[in-house]
């Protein structure tokens, strides 16, 4: 196991995803985050925070649960984890930036996109991860990324952030 992002590091690229966010979209009129369980919806939340200090604006954020709207649902056996999906706003023609830790093969992204066009058409969807480890499956870009690191498929990454694993890190680890 290497550490590849301390607790410093991961906030500033958490604060630069949020500068990004603000200055693609000229600003943040009708821009929504959602965050994908469990780990994006944290970082979801950090970015609201952190676009409230920039912008003085709260913007609406949600909780994206994609467990139903994988392409693997039959193989998680027959009492799957769910977590809820809650979006309490509108996302039709909204700016809607989903959110994630890690971005591999781009399915739970693909599954992410299918839960927010369940809710509503929005304008525009855009994707933040922090971290972008390559190994696409699926003809999908991220338009903020914290770091890109490039893997091979015997190792994982871990982020570990202190709502859950109780200490902020970027782990990359060999199977």
């Amino acid at each position: 196991m290497a550490v590849i992002m301390d607790g410093a590091a991961l906030s500033r690229a958490v604060t630069r995803i949020s500068y990004e966010i603000t200055e693609r979209n000229k600003g943040v009129d009708d821009v929504c985050l959602i965050g994908i369980q469990r780990r994006g919806v944290i970082l979801a939340n950090r970015i609201a925070d952190k676009i409230f200090e920039i912008e003085g604006s709260r913007l609406p954020c949600g909780i994206a649960d994609i467990t139903f709207y994988r392409d693997d649902l039959s193989r998680l056996g027959e009492q799957p984890k769910i977590n809820n999906t809650k979006i309490d706003f509108d996302v039709a023609n909204k700016k809607v930036v989903l959110v994630d830790d890690v971005i591999y093969t781009g399915r739970t992204v693909r599954a992410a996109i299918d839960a927010v066009m369940d809710r509503g058409r929005p304008r525009l969807i855009q994707l933040a991860v922090l971290i972008d480890r390559g190994h696409r499956e699926l003809p999908i870009k991220p338009d903020y990324v914290g770091k890109n690191v490039p893997t091979s498929k015997d190792e994982r990454i871990d982020v570990c952030v202190t709502e859950i694993d109780g200490r902020e890190a970027v782990e990359i680890i060999k199977l």
